[in-house]
Protein backbone atom coordinates (compact mmCIF):
# COMPACT_ATOMS: atom_id res chain seq x y z
CA UNK A 1 0.00 0.00 0.00
CA UNK A 2 1.46 3.37 -1.01
CA UNK A 3 2.06 6.29 1.34
CA UNK A 4 -0.53 8.37 -0.59
CA UNK A 5 -3.17 5.67 -0.12
CA UNK A 6 -2.42 5.49 3.60
CA UNK A 7 -2.74 9.25 3.87
CA UNK A 8 -6.12 9.29 2.12
CA UNK A 9 -7.39 6.55 4.43
CA UNK A 10 -6.18 8.59 7.40
CA UNK A 11 -8.04 11.69 6.17
CA UNK A 12 -11.26 9.71 5.82
CA UNK A 13 -10.69 8.28 9.30
CA UNK A 14 -10.26 11.76 10.79
CA UNK A 15 -13.44 12.95 9.14
CA UNK A 16 -15.30 9.99 10.60
CA UNK A 17 -13.96 10.74 14.06
CA UNK A 18 -15.03 14.36 13.80
CA UNK A 19 -18.65 13.58 12.98
CA UNK A 20 -19.99 10.15 13.63
CA UNK A 21 -23.29 10.72 11.79
CA UNK A 22 -21.94 12.14 8.54
CA UNK A 23 -22.08 8.80 6.70
CA UNK A 24 -25.87 9.12 6.55
CA UNK A 25 -25.81 12.85 5.78
CA UNK A 26 -26.63 14.27 2.37
CA UNK A 27 -23.19 15.48 1.29
CA UNK A 28 -22.80 17.16 -2.12
CA UNK A 29 -19.61 17.33 -4.16
CA UNK A 30 -18.40 20.81 -5.08
CA UNK A 31 -16.58 19.46 -8.11
CA UNK A 32 -19.09 17.67 -10.31
CA UNK A 33 -17.82 16.00 -13.44
CA UNK A 34 -14.48 16.58 -15.09
CA UNK A 35 -14.62 20.29 -15.87
CA UNK A 36 -15.12 23.68 -14.18
CA UNK A 37 -18.60 24.37 -15.50
CA UNK A 38 -19.89 25.16 -12.00
CA UNK A 39 -17.11 27.65 -11.35
CA UNK A 40 -15.92 31.07 -12.51
CA UNK A 41 -12.62 32.87 -12.08
CA UNK A 42 -12.31 36.27 -10.38
CA UNK A 43 -9.41 38.54 -9.50
CA UNK A 44 -6.17 37.43 -11.13
CA UNK A 45 -5.15 35.31 -14.09
CA UNK A 46 -3.76 32.16 -12.44
CA UNK A 47 -4.41 28.98 -14.44
CA UNK A 48 -6.86 26.39 -13.04
CA UNK A 49 -7.31 22.90 -14.47
CA UNK A 50 -9.06 19.68 -13.48
CA UNK A 51 -7.11 16.43 -13.35
CA UNK A 52 -9.24 13.50 -12.23
CA UNK A 53 -10.85 14.47 -8.93
CA UNK A 54 -8.40 17.33 -8.30
CA UNK A 55 -8.46 21.06 -9.12
CA UNK A 56 -4.95 22.41 -9.67
CA UNK A 57 -4.09 26.11 -9.61
CA UNK A 58 -0.85 27.34 -11.21
CA UNK A 59 0.84 30.62 -10.34
CA UNK A 60 1.51 33.09 -13.15
CA UNK A 61 3.59 36.29 -13.26
CA UNK A 62 2.18 39.81 -12.96
CA UNK A 63 -1.16 38.81 -11.49
CA UNK A 64 -3.01 39.79 -8.31
CA UNK A 65 -4.61 37.14 -6.12
CA UNK A 66 -6.74 34.76 -8.20
CA UNK A 67 -9.90 33.00 -7.08
CA UNK A 68 -11.76 30.13 -8.70
CA UNK A 69 -15.24 30.64 -7.25
CA UNK A 70 -18.45 28.68 -7.14
CA UNK A 71 -21.32 30.13 -9.17
CA UNK A 72 -23.66 29.12 -6.37
CA UNK A 73 -23.77 30.92 -3.03
CA UNK A 74 -24.15 29.29 0.38
CA UNK A 75 -25.23 30.49 3.81
CA UNK A 76 -24.94 27.87 6.60
CA UNK A 77 -22.86 24.81 5.80
CA UNK A 78 -20.27 22.27 6.79
CA UNK A 79 -17.53 21.80 4.21
CA UNK A 80 -14.69 19.32 4.06
CA UNK A 81 -11.81 19.31 1.61
CA UNK A 82 -8.19 18.36 1.18
CA UNK A 83 -5.51 20.73 -0.05
CA UNK A 84 -1.82 20.54 -0.86
CA UNK A 85 0.54 23.42 -1.63
CA UNK A 86 4.08 23.63 -2.88
CA UNK A 87 6.73 24.95 -0.52
CA UNK A 88 6.56 28.68 0.11
CA UNK A 89 3.07 29.12 -1.36
CA UNK A 90 0.29 30.95 0.45
CA UNK A 91 -3.29 29.99 -0.32
CA UNK A 92 -6.71 29.61 1.21
CA UNK A 93 -10.40 28.81 0.80
CA UNK A 94 -12.80 31.75 0.65
CA UNK A 95 -16.12 31.14 2.41
CA UNK A 96 -19.26 33.32 2.33
CA UNK A 97 -17.26 35.57 0.00
CA UNK A 98 -18.39 38.38 -2.28
CA UNK A 99 -16.97 40.52 -5.09
CA UNK A 100 -16.89 44.28 -5.56
CA UNK A 101 -17.80 46.07 -8.78
CA UNK A 102 -14.10 46.31 -9.68
CA UNK A 103 -13.73 42.53 -9.49
CA UNK A 104 -11.97 42.43 -6.12
CA UNK A 105 -12.93 39.40 -4.03
CA UNK A 106 -13.41 40.00 -0.31
CA UNK A 107 -14.58 38.16 2.78
CA UNK A 108 -13.64 35.31 5.08
CA UNK A 109 -10.69 33.15 4.10
CA UNK A 110 -9.59 29.89 5.73
CA UNK A 111 -5.83 30.27 5.55
CA UNK A 112 -3.27 27.86 4.09
CA UNK A 113 0.14 28.99 5.29
CA UNK A 114 3.14 26.62 5.00
CA UNK A 115 5.62 29.38 5.98
CA UNK A 116 7.38 29.48 9.38
CA UNK A 117 4.50 31.68 10.57
CA UNK A 118 2.27 28.53 10.57
CA UNK A 119 -1.18 30.14 10.42
CA UNK A 120 -2.91 27.36 8.42
CA UNK A 121 -6.50 27.00 9.61
CA UNK A 122 -6.66 30.57 10.83
CA UNK A 123 -9.28 33.06 9.61
CA UNK A 124 -8.37 36.08 7.51
CA UNK A 125 -10.68 38.81 6.20
CA UNK A 126 -9.54 39.33 2.60
CA UNK A 127 -9.44 43.00 1.51
CA UNK A 128 -11.17 44.18 4.70
CA UNK A 129 -10.19 43.63 8.35
CA UNK A 130 -7.13 41.40 7.75
CA UNK A 131 -6.46 38.78 10.47
CA UNK A 132 -9.51 37.87 12.55
CA UNK A 133 -8.18 34.64 14.04
CA UNK A 134 -4.38 34.36 13.76
CA UNK A 135 -2.94 31.12 15.05
CA UNK A 136 -0.96 33.01 17.68
CA UNK A 137 -4.21 32.50 19.62
CA UNK A 138 -3.88 28.71 19.34
CA UNK A 139 -0.32 27.38 19.58
CA UNK A 140 -1.51 23.77 19.36
CA UNK A 141 -3.29 24.59 16.11
CA UNK A 142 -0.07 25.94 14.56
CA UNK A 143 1.27 22.39 14.33
CA UNK A 144 -1.80 20.84 12.67
CA UNK A 145 -0.81 21.51 9.04
CA UNK A 146 1.85 19.31 7.39
CA UNK A 147 3.95 20.92 4.67
CA UNK A 148 4.20 19.12 1.35
CA UNK A 149 1.34 16.72 2.11
CA UNK A 150 -2.40 16.51 1.60
CA UNK A 151 -4.18 18.15 4.54
CA UNK A 152 -7.80 17.64 5.54
CA UNK A 153 -9.85 20.75 6.42
CA UNK A 154 -13.29 20.91 7.99
CA UNK A 155 -15.14 24.24 8.28
CA UNK A 156 -18.45 24.68 10.08
CA UNK A 157 -20.20 27.99 9.35
CA UNK A 158 -23.52 27.94 11.20
CA UNK A 159 -25.24 31.20 12.06
CA UNK A 160 -22.59 33.65 13.26
CA UNK A 161 -20.19 30.89 14.31
CA UNK A 162 -17.24 29.78 12.16
CA UNK A 163 -15.05 26.92 13.37
CA UNK A 164 -12.15 25.24 11.62
CA UNK A 165 -10.29 21.93 11.98
CA UNK A 166 -7.11 20.86 10.18
CA UNK A 167 -6.27 17.14 10.21
CA UNK A 168 -8.64 16.64 13.13
CA UNK A 169 -7.17 19.45 15.26
CA UNK A 170 -9.31 22.51 15.91
CA UNK A 171 -7.49 25.63 14.74
CA UNK A 172 -10.05 28.46 14.95
CA UNK A 173 -13.28 29.39 16.71
CA UNK A 174 -14.83 32.71 15.80
CA UNK A 175 -18.16 34.51 16.18
CA UNK A 176 -18.84 37.32 13.69
CA UNK A 177 -21.94 38.76 12.05
CA UNK A 178 -20.53 40.58 9.02
CA UNK A 179 -21.36 37.96 6.35
CA UNK A 180 -24.04 35.27 6.36
CA UNK A 181 -23.93 34.17 2.71
CA UNK A 182 -21.56 34.03 -0.24
CA UNK A 183 -19.52 31.85 -2.59
CA UNK A 184 -16.53 29.59 -2.08
CA UNK A 185 -13.23 30.55 -3.68
CA UNK A 186 -9.99 28.66 -4.24
CA UNK A 187 -7.10 31.07 -3.95
CA UNK A 188 -3.88 31.12 -5.92
CA UNK A 189 -1.89 33.86 -4.26
CA UNK A 190 0.05 36.50 -6.16
CA UNK A 191 3.78 35.80 -6.41
CA UNK A 192 6.73 38.13 -5.96
CA UNK A 193 9.68 36.51 -7.76
CA UNK A 194 10.18 34.78 -11.15
CA UNK A 195 11.22 31.49 -9.52
CA UNK A 196 7.69 31.16 -8.09
CA UNK A 197 6.04 30.94 -11.52
CA UNK A 198 4.30 27.62 -12.14
CA UNK A 199 3.97 26.53 -8.54
CA UNK A 200 0.78 24.67 -7.67
CA UNK A 201 -2.04 24.55 -5.19
CA UNK A 202 -4.32 21.49 -5.27
CA UNK A 203 -7.79 20.76 -3.91
CA UNK A 204 -9.71 17.48 -3.88
CA UNK A 205 -12.51 15.64 -2.05
CA UNK A 206 -14.48 18.87 -1.65
CA UNK A 207 -17.90 18.09 -0.24
CA UNK A 208 -20.53 20.26 1.42
CA UNK A 209 -23.44 19.66 3.77
CA UNK A 210 -26.26 22.20 4.02
CA UNK A 211 -28.98 20.22 5.85
CA UNK A 212 -29.12 18.71 9.34
CA UNK A 213 -26.17 20.85 10.40
CA UNK A 214 -26.92 20.81 14.12
CA UNK A 215 -26.94 17.02 14.13
CA UNK A 216 -23.57 17.01 12.39
CA UNK A 217 -21.76 19.64 14.43
CA UNK A 218 -18.36 18.71 15.82
CA UNK A 219 -17.63 18.98 19.53
CA UNK A 220 -15.33 21.98 19.89
CA UNK A 221 -12.01 21.75 21.70
CA UNK A 222 -12.52 23.47 25.09
CA UNK A 223 -8.87 24.59 25.06
CA UNK A 224 -9.32 26.63 21.87
CA UNK A 225 -10.04 30.29 22.57
CA UNK A 226 -13.13 31.74 20.93
CA UNK A 227 -12.88 35.23 19.45
CA UNK A 228 -16.07 37.27 19.11
CA UNK A 229 -16.59 40.40 17.04
CA UNK A 230 -20.20 40.95 18.12
CA UNK A 231 -20.65 44.51 19.30
CA UNK A 232 -21.13 45.00 23.02
CA UNK A 233 -22.60 41.58 23.70
CA UNK A 234 -21.36 38.32 25.13
CA UNK A 235 -21.55 34.90 23.53
CA UNK A 236 -22.57 31.83 25.57
CA UNK A 237 -18.92 30.75 25.53
CA UNK A 238 -17.77 34.08 26.96
CA UNK A 239 -20.37 33.93 29.71
CA UNK A 240 -19.22 30.43 30.67
CA UNK A 241 -15.65 31.72 30.78
CA UNK A 242 -16.63 34.44 33.25
CA UNK A 243 -16.54 37.47 30.95
CA UNK A 244 -18.69 40.53 31.58
CA UNK A 245 -19.20 43.74 29.65
CA UNK A 246 -17.30 46.63 31.18
CA UNK A 247 -19.37 49.07 29.13
CA UNK A 248 -22.98 48.36 28.17
CA UNK A 249 -22.76 50.26 24.86
CA UNK A 250 -25.34 52.84 25.91
CA UNK A 251 -24.76 54.49 29.29
CA UNK A 252 -21.95 55.61 31.59
CA UNK A 253 -22.76 52.93 34.16
CA UNK A 254 -19.57 51.67 35.84
CA UNK A 255 -17.43 54.65 34.80
CA UNK A 256 -16.57 58.11 36.14
CA UNK A 257 -14.12 60.88 35.43
CA UNK A 258 -10.66 60.13 36.80
CA UNK A 259 -10.72 63.40 38.75
CA UNK A 260 -14.47 63.57 39.21
CA UNK A 261 -17.09 61.76 41.27
CA UNK A 262 -19.30 61.46 38.16
CA UNK A 263 -18.99 60.88 34.43
CA UNK A 264 -17.85 63.95 32.40
CA UNK A 265 -20.83 66.02 31.33
CA UNK A 266 -19.42 66.56 27.84
CA UNK A 267 -16.54 65.49 25.63
CA UNK A 268 -17.25 61.74 25.77
CA UNK A 269 -20.04 60.63 23.41
CA UNK A 270 -21.97 57.37 23.18
CA UNK A 271 -23.58 56.63 19.84
CA UNK A 272 -24.44 53.38 18.04
CA UNK A 273 -22.52 51.31 20.57
CA UNK A 274 -19.32 53.37 20.25
CA UNK A 275 -17.71 55.37 23.06
CA UNK A 276 -15.69 58.33 21.70
CA UNK A 277 -13.51 60.96 23.30
CA UNK A 278 -13.84 64.13 21.24
CA UNK A 279 -10.86 66.06 19.91
CA UNK A 280 -9.77 69.19 21.77
CA UNK A 281 -6.26 70.69 21.77
CA UNK A 282 -4.10 67.54 21.72
CA UNK A 283 -3.11 67.99 25.34
CA UNK A 284 -3.02 65.35 28.07
CA UNK A 285 -6.37 65.42 29.91
CA UNK A 286 -6.98 69.05 28.95
CA UNK A 287 -10.43 68.31 27.51
CA UNK A 288 -13.14 66.24 29.20
CA UNK A 289 -10.46 64.24 31.04
CA UNK A 290 -9.73 60.55 31.45
CA UNK A 291 -12.45 58.15 32.51
CA UNK A 292 -11.89 55.23 34.91
CA UNK A 293 -13.81 52.20 36.05
CA UNK A 294 -15.54 52.45 39.40
CA UNK A 295 -14.39 48.88 40.09
CA UNK A 296 -10.76 47.99 40.79
CA UNK A 297 -8.98 44.97 39.32
CA UNK A 298 -6.04 42.78 40.35
CA UNK A 299 -5.94 39.53 38.34
CA UNK A 300 -7.85 40.08 35.12
CA UNK A 301 -8.06 39.86 31.35
CA UNK A 302 -9.33 42.98 29.61
CA UNK A 303 -10.12 43.19 25.90
CA UNK A 304 -11.16 46.29 23.99
CA UNK A 305 -11.46 47.58 20.45
CA UNK A 306 -10.19 51.02 19.50
CA UNK A 307 -10.23 53.21 16.40
CA UNK A 308 -7.91 56.16 15.90
CA UNK A 309 -8.07 59.29 13.79
CA UNK A 310 -4.92 60.38 11.96
CA UNK A 311 -2.17 61.58 14.29
CA UNK A 312 -4.06 60.50 17.40
CA UNK A 313 -2.61 59.83 20.83
CA UNK A 314 -4.44 58.02 23.62
CA UNK A 315 -3.97 55.06 25.91
CA UNK A 316 -5.57 52.37 28.01
CA UNK A 317 -4.22 52.28 31.56
CA UNK A 318 -4.44 49.69 34.32
CA UNK A 319 -3.52 49.55 38.00
CA UNK A 320 -4.56 53.18 38.06
CA UNK A 321 -4.75 55.09 41.34
CA UNK A 322 -6.83 58.18 40.47
CA UNK A 323 -5.95 59.79 43.80
CA UNK A 324 -2.23 60.05 42.99
CA UNK A 325 -2.45 62.96 40.56
CA UNK A 326 -5.02 65.64 41.26
CA UNK A 327 -3.12 68.24 39.25
CA UNK A 328 -2.62 68.63 35.53
CA UNK A 329 -2.16 65.65 33.26
CA UNK A 330 -3.41 62.09 33.16
CA UNK A 331 -4.12 59.76 36.07
CA UNK A 332 -1.23 57.47 37.02
CA UNK A 333 -0.98 53.82 36.01
CA UNK A 334 0.62 51.38 33.58
CA UNK A 335 -0.32 52.26 30.00
CA UNK A 336 -1.06 50.27 26.85
CA UNK A 337 -0.09 52.95 24.36
CA UNK A 338 -2.62 53.88 21.65
CA UNK A 339 -0.82 55.99 19.05
CA UNK A 340 -0.54 56.77 15.36
CA UNK A 341 3.09 55.69 15.06
CA UNK A 342 3.53 57.16 11.58
CA UNK A 343 2.33 60.68 12.34
CA UNK A 344 2.43 61.47 16.05
CA UNK A 345 5.84 62.78 17.24
CA UNK A 346 5.67 60.82 20.49
CA UNK A 347 6.55 57.65 18.54
CA UNK A 348 10.10 58.98 18.12
CA UNK A 349 10.50 60.00 21.77
CA UNK A 350 11.27 57.86 24.78
CA UNK A 351 13.83 55.06 24.42
CA UNK A 352 14.03 52.71 21.40
CA UNK A 353 10.35 53.06 20.50
CA UNK A 354 8.88 52.49 23.96
CA UNK A 355 6.15 55.06 23.29
CA UNK A 356 4.75 53.36 20.18
CA UNK A 357 1.46 51.51 19.74
CA UNK A 358 0.90 48.59 22.15
CA UNK A 359 4.08 49.40 24.10
CA UNK A 360 4.14 49.66 27.87
CA UNK A 361 4.36 53.42 27.63
CA UNK A 362 7.83 54.86 28.36
CA UNK A 363 9.02 51.49 29.72
CA UNK A 364 8.99 48.53 27.26
CA UNK A 365 8.86 48.59 23.44
CA UNK A 366 6.23 46.51 21.67
CA UNK A 367 7.69 43.77 19.45
CA UNK A 368 6.20 40.53 18.19
CA UNK A 369 6.98 37.85 20.77
CA UNK A 370 5.40 34.91 18.93
CA UNK A 371 6.61 35.15 15.33
CA UNK A 372 10.19 36.33 14.96
CA UNK A 373 10.56 39.30 12.63
CA UNK A 374 6.83 39.70 12.02
CA UNK A 375 5.81 43.36 11.80
CA UNK A 376 3.37 44.99 14.19
CA UNK A 377 -0.14 43.97 13.13
CA UNK A 378 -1.92 47.32 13.08
CA UNK A 379 -5.03 47.40 10.85
CA UNK A 380 -4.80 51.09 10.10
CA UNK A 381 -6.14 54.53 10.94
CA UNK A 382 -9.94 54.60 10.86
CA UNK A 383 -10.11 50.82 11.33
CA UNK A 384 -11.04 48.88 14.44
CA UNK A 385 -8.13 47.23 16.25
CA UNK A 386 -8.32 44.91 19.23
CA UNK A 387 -6.20 45.30 22.34
CA UNK A 388 -5.85 42.85 25.19
CA UNK A 389 -4.24 43.20 28.62
CA UNK A 390 -3.66 40.20 30.86
CA UNK A 391 -2.60 40.53 34.52
CA UNK A 392 -1.98 37.33 36.47
CA UNK A 393 -0.26 37.55 39.86
CA UNK A 394 2.22 40.14 38.62
CA UNK A 395 2.72 38.68 35.15
CA UNK A 396 1.41 41.16 32.55
CA UNK A 397 0.93 40.85 28.79
CA UNK A 398 -0.08 43.26 26.01
CA UNK A 399 -1.72 41.83 22.87
CA UNK A 400 -2.64 43.62 19.65
CA UNK A 401 -4.99 42.02 17.12
CA UNK A 402 -4.41 38.52 18.48
CA UNK A 403 -0.60 38.69 18.79
CA UNK A 404 1.51 39.19 21.92
CA UNK A 405 3.89 42.17 22.05
CA UNK A 406 4.69 42.80 25.72
CA UNK A 407 5.42 40.47 28.64
CA UNK A 408 6.81 41.48 32.04
CA UNK A 409 6.63 40.93 35.80
CA UNK A 410 5.52 44.11 37.49
CA UNK A 411 6.98 42.94 40.82
CA UNK A 412 10.43 42.18 39.43
CA UNK A 413 13.68 44.03 39.99
CA UNK A 414 13.92 44.58 36.22
CA UNK A 415 10.58 46.38 36.18
CA UNK A 416 11.57 48.57 39.13
CA UNK A 417 14.79 49.45 37.32
CA UNK A 418 12.88 50.48 34.21
CA UNK A 419 10.60 52.68 36.30
CA UNK A 420 13.60 54.30 38.00
CA UNK A 421 14.82 55.62 34.63
CA UNK A 422 11.40 56.69 33.30
CA UNK A 423 9.02 59.60 33.80
CA UNK A 424 7.28 57.50 36.47
CA UNK A 425 10.22 57.52 38.91
CA UNK A 426 8.49 60.27 40.92
CA UNK A 427 5.65 57.91 41.88
CA UNK A 428 6.82 55.47 44.64
CA UNK A 429 5.74 51.87 44.02
CA UNK A 430 4.50 52.72 40.53
CA UNK A 431 2.19 50.01 39.13
CA UNK A 432 2.92 47.58 41.96
CA UNK A 433 -0.21 48.35 43.92
CA UNK A 434 -2.40 45.31 44.73
CA UNK A 435 -5.20 46.55 42.46
CA UNK A 436 -6.39 49.53 40.51
CA UNK A 437 -8.89 50.97 38.06
CA UNK A 438 -8.87 50.65 34.29
CA UNK A 439 -8.69 53.92 32.37
CA UNK A 440 -9.46 55.29 28.89
CA UNK A 441 -7.33 58.34 28.21
CA UNK A 442 -8.21 61.79 26.96
CA UNK A 443 -5.14 63.09 25.15
CA UNK A 444 -6.89 65.74 23.09
CA UNK A 445 -7.43 63.60 19.97
CA UNK A 446 -10.53 61.77 18.76
CA UNK A 447 -10.35 58.05 19.58
CA UNK A 448 -13.23 55.58 19.78
CA UNK A 449 -13.73 52.43 21.86
CA UNK A 450 -16.18 49.54 21.92
CA UNK A 451 -16.49 45.92 23.07
CA UNK A 452 -14.93 46.52 26.49
CA UNK A 453 -14.91 43.13 28.24
CA UNK A 454 -13.24 41.86 31.40
CA UNK A 455 -12.97 38.68 33.43
CA UNK A 456 -11.31 38.17 36.80
CA UNK A 457 -9.87 35.33 38.87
Amino acid sequence: MTYRTLLRIACIFWAGLLVGTTQAADWQNLLEGSDLSGWKQLGGTARYVVEGDTIIGYTVPDSPNSFLTTKKEYSDFIIEYETKVESGMNSGMMIRADVRDNGVVFGYQVEVDPTPRRFSGGLYDEKRRKWLYPLTLNEKGRDAFRNGEWNHFRVEAIGNSIQVWVNGIQTAAMVDDWDDEGFFGLQVHAIKTPDQVGRTVRWRNMRILTDDLEANRTDRDPEVTEVSFLDNQLTPYEKRQGWRLLWDGKTSAGWRGAKLDHFPESGWTMENGVLTVEATDGGESTGPGDIVTIDSFANFEFTFEFKMTEGANSGVKYFVDPALNKGEGSAIGCEFQVLDDKVHPDAKKGVAGNRTLASLYDLITAENLQTTGRAKQFKGIGEWNQGRIVSDNGHVEHWLNGEKYIEFDRHSQMFRALVAYSKYQVWPGFCQWPEGSLLLQDHGNEVSFKNLKVREW
